[in-house]
């Protein structure tokens, strides 16, 4: 027993036959799945596998690798019956390919005491921004957690052809530069900040056409309120000194900051930023400052919107020098006070900076030289803008707006916008997480992510009509497959995998059961090799084929694979913190106003029981309200599925109703309302 055995015993029918009954087993989970037998090293004692990568596509979990074993053991001469399997693909036992999150042994536990697996975490005292005024906080979601996520491609200046154009053809009544975001903007980012995460883009993300500016450094814009403390001069920070940039040109370069020490009592004194607003409608609010390590960690910002103040509270030790993101809010038209920063904190003597606000997205303004000469000859060159909202650009120009260095937007120095922008969302994450506790040694704006995804919709091309489904993309060779801290990149795998089952399966259970899996790439893709944090490149689909697009082009079927993607990332980085999660709630349904006695009003609606998902059962519900033509206010939470409220007589009470529990909140309910008349003289149903 134990007597080595030569491995020619298992060469010939047996050795094909292994690879015939691994390629089923794949094939069965994975489109295209094919696996070699490339070697094999046994004895009595054990069997060692060689297989092709085409193994590693396989989504391991503890149990179906266990019935695997058993297949090969079964085609294994007499001899070896008995030994342990040990298969091997893509340089790894495909026991490490099982996601921490899906592993549970003892075993598995007593590697984590030993740190012989390290998860990847990164943690801070205080997350980035914190909505102090919502009226539940997510225990058991992604509260304190910060993602790192993009939507693929946008408008971008082609050098070789002299113009703007999109990266991505113009299929089936879409292009990917803009499809992808049909699922990242109005979805996937609301249900993780829903969740509790601070979720930052590379991109714009507000698609309100007007972009209005207010800062300290521009007349009229800004003024301050002083208490015992005084604003003083500042470091370096934002300036709208023209109406485009080109080369080199950072407007976080061209202004100052200002700033004053806390307190945690007694009088204060007040930042207040003002902005003559174009037109009625929803805005998104963003702040900067100037970050050192003695800033306060909870600057208290708040957003005067029609709805009434929100509150938020911005850890300024991070994120310095670049758009902060607050929120949407709705704001009415004129001259108004948007924004207003106190002095007040937790802690007495800490730094609070001042410098702009930016609200709403706008067009884009970062201009390109365009060659007239090339088109016609004899014209001269001059410089132009996209001519398109800037939430239609690449990733390449926002962060060119957003204060980044231009190391960090322009690898290939200003000669290959379609390069810059693929290679600049990556060095963006290197960007955000240096100085964190991850990359201590980095230079970046100190903010800890957790992990990066790349929304993408180019799976691949088909002759025939079948579908193509579903591709997961990461690396995990860079950095000798390290991240620092010492976490295996094979994390990346983990988010990869967990993201791709949760898209394959929910689609399979709600729309389409022939929904193909492909394959769990590991290769060098320049987004999945550069981020030092676990990093996934999802391909959703092939926006090319009509049989992925039949589906793709549906609402309700981006809003589930956006909730499967939540629900990965979820359920990978609460793995990573080894904490137990919750998934935020369905939207209610049924919601209805009636007329009660005493001049009130009934407002009830009905749960929604997610039959995909056991944890997400609502355990309370917030009440928004409007009055009139005015903005829906903070909420007010309530644990049964009603609320009687009073209503002042001939003013329109509008309600929009969401479902909450340990997870997060849900999105909201369609709105109802209700107007009791004075001298009413009967009632009058009005249905959507």
């Amino acid at each position: 027993c134990g007597q080595e055995v030569s491995a020619a015993g298992i060469d010939g029918l047996a050795r094909r036959e292994i690879g015939r009954t691994l390629t089923r087993i794949v094939a069965r989970e994975v489109s295209g799945g094919y696996v070699r037998i490339e070697g094999v090293d046994a004895s009595r004692k054990r069997v060692r596998i060689y297989t092709s990568v085409g193994l590693s596509y396989y989504p391991f979990r503890e149990e179906n690798l266990r019935a695997m074993r058993d297949s090969v053991r079964l085609l294994l001469p007499p001899e070896f019956r008995k030994a342990a399997i040990e298969l091997y693909s893509d340089k790894r036992e495909v026991c490490e390919l099982i996601p921490m999150a899906c592993r549970t042994g003892a075993e598995y536990r007593k590697l984590l005491r030993k740190k012989k697996i390290v998860p990847f975490t990164n943690r801070s005292e205080r997350p980035l921004v914190t909505r102090s005024s919502a009226p539940v906080v997510p225990s058991q979601g992604l509260a304190g957690r910060h993602i790192a996520l993009w939507q693929r491609h946008g408008r971008y200046f082609d050098q070789p052809q002299n113009r703007w154009k999109w990266q991505r053809s113009q299929l089936w009544q879409t292009c990917e530069d803009l499809y992808t975001q049909s699922y990242v903007l109005p979805y996937l980012v609301p249900m993780l900040e829903n969740a509790g995460a601070c979720v930052m883009l590379p991109r714009e993300r507000d698609v309100q056409k007007y972009e209005i500016l207010a800062d300290n450094d521009a007349a009229g814009q800004y003024r301050e309120e002083e208490g015992p403390e005084k604003w003083q001069p500042g470091g370096m920070g934002f300036a709208h000194v023209q109406q485009v940039y080109t080369t080199g040109q950072n407007p976080f370069r061209d202004g100052t900051t200002r700033r004053v020490r806390s307190v945690t009592g007694g009088a204060e004194s007040r930042a207040v930023w003002t902005a003559d607003i174009p037109e009625r409608g929803e805005y998104a609010v963003y702040v900067s400052y100037d970050s050192t390590p003695q800033n306060a960690d909870d600057a208290q910002y708040t957003v005067h919107h029609l709805g009434g103040d929100s509150s938020f509270a911005v850890n300024q030790t991070m994120g310095g020098g670049t758009w902060i993101y607050l929120g949407r809010f709705l704001l009415d038209a004129g001259p108004q006070e948007v924004v207003t920063l106190t002095n007040r904190s937790r802690q007495a003597g800490r730094i609070v900076s001042a410098d702009a606000v930016k609200i709403g997205g706008g067009y884009g303004n970062i201009a390109r030289t365009v060659c007239d000469s090339l088109r016609r000859p004899g014209m001269v060159c001059h410089l132009e803008t996209s001519g398109y909202p800037r939430f239609c650009e690449g990733a390449r120009y926002w962060l060119q707006w957003a204060g980044f260095d231009e190391k960090v937007y322009s690898p290939k120095e200003n000669r290959d916008d379609y390069k810059d922008d693929y290679m600049s969302r990556a060095h963006w994450v290197n960007a955000l997480t240096g100085g964190s506790e991850r990359m201590p040694d980095s230079a970046g704006l100190r903010i800890p992510v957790d992990m990066a995804l790349a929304f993408h919709s180019d799976a691949g091309v088909r002759l025939n009509d079948d579908i193509i489904g579903t591709l997961g993309i990461f690396y995990t060779r860079e950095n000798k497959g390290k991240f620092e801290g010492g976490a295996d990149r094979y994390r990346s795998r983990d988010l990869t995998d967990i993201v791709m089952t949760q898209i394959v399966e929910d689609i399979r259970s709600s729309y389409e059961p022939a929904w193909s899996r492909r394959g769990l790439w590991n290769r060098a893709y320049y987004e999945a090799r550069v981020p030092g944090v676990p990093t996934m490149l999802l391909e959703l689909l092939s926006h090319q084929n009509f049989a992925d697009m039949r589906y793709g082009s549906d609402p309700r079927f981006k809003f589930l694979v956006s909730r499967a993607v939540y629900k990965g990332i979820l359920r990978y980085i609460s793995s990573q913190y080894g904490l137990p999660y919750v998934v935020q709630p369905l939207p209610v349904e049924s919601l209805a106003v009636q007329f009660a006695e005493g001049g009130k009003a009934a407002v009830t609606w009905s749960p929604v029981i997610d039959s995909l998902e056991t944890t997400a059962a609502p355990t309370g519900y917030v009440v928004y309200t409007r009055i009139d033509d005015g903005g829906f206010d903070n909420g007010r939470y309530v644990d049964k599925p009603c609320l009687l409220t009073a209503q002042e007589p001939g003013r329109i009470y509008s309600y929009k109703v969401t479902a909450v529990n340990e997870g997060g909140e849900s999105f909201p309910s369609e709105t109802v309302a209700a107007c009791r008349m004075p001298d009413e003289k009967g009632t009058v149903l009005i249905v959507n």
